[in-house]
């Protein structure tokens, strides 16, 4: 049986502006058994505060100290390590940085700024990482399943665009970052082992969790799942579920 459960939130717990469905049902499921859970999100449009609204206008029982967000470990990587930073993400996202330093060495912080991800910012961006500052990814994924129900890109490829030309590595803060689910485990005074994870990404939920030593994960085939997922990375999911509700049973099953 599992000590604790870590839930993505996009494509798992909400699609858009809709719940999916059993989604408040399966996280009360967990609850009710007596199991923390946390919330680990590669969401870097939208703010926290706005992700826990829409949780809980959804009628999903969430804290924001149980929402775990790659900006809030890029802020505290720069206060520890005394850098102000230099923003490549979505206006949306700035709130979760009003607090960091102004002053100080610049390091470059790089989320899904979608639309805003122009020539002459990607640029700026480069020439500061190739000058020396540090360069943080706040995620790496493929694609996303945008609002229109289609994947698009998603914060990776730009990633690996200002790699490729700056020859420099992202320090990467979201999934599949096994720092990023480590943190997450901690929070619940829990080991890697005793966790398991429910997601969408075969890339970074499942095989990410998996990696980082996960006592089992769960692909649901909701979000931006496709066919295939479950095969297409390793380690493989430990089962496939339909949606959230499903997954959540095998949870409580012990399965896995």
């Amino acid at each position: 049986m599992s000590k604790g459960v870590l839930f993505d939130i996009a494509g798992v717990l909400y699609q858009g502006n809709e719940p999916l469905p059993g989604a408040a049902e399966a996280v009360s499921g967990i609850r009710n058994v007596g199991l923390p859970v946390r919330f680990l999100t590669n969401s870097t449009q939208r703010p926290k505060r706005a992700i826990l609204g829409k949780l809980q206008g959804f009628g999903i029982e969430a804290d924001a100290t149980e929402i775990l967000t790659p900006a809030a470990a890029a802020c505290a990587w720069l206060e520890e390590n005394g850098f102000a930073p230099h923003l490549l993400i979505h206006p949306d996202l700035e709130e979760d940085f009003a607090a960091c330093s102004k002053s100080g060495p610049k390091a470059v912080i790089v989320g899904d700024a979608g639309l805003f991800f122009t020539y002459q910012r990607l640029n700026t961006a480069f020439r500061l990482i190739k000058d020396g500052a540090p360069f943080l990814a706040l995620a790496s994924n493929r694609v996303f399943r945008d609002t229109d129900g289609e994947l698009s890109l998603d914060a990776g490829a730009f990633v690996q665009a200002l790699e490729y030309s700056s020859g420099k590595n992202a320090l990467l803060f979201g999934k599949p970052s096994p720092t990023f689910f480590r943190s997450a485990v901690q929070s619940m005074g829990l080991e890697p082992a005793d966790v398991k994870m429910i997601g969408d990404d075969a890339e970074s939920d499942i095989a990410g969790a998996l990696k980082a030593g996960f006592g089992a994960a769960f692909l649901v085939r909701t979000g931006k799942y496709q066919i295939g997922d479950e095969a297409r990375y390793e380690p493989r999911p430990t089962a496939t579920a339909d949606g959230v509700r499903a997954a959540v049973e095998l949870v409580i099953k012990g399965r896995g």
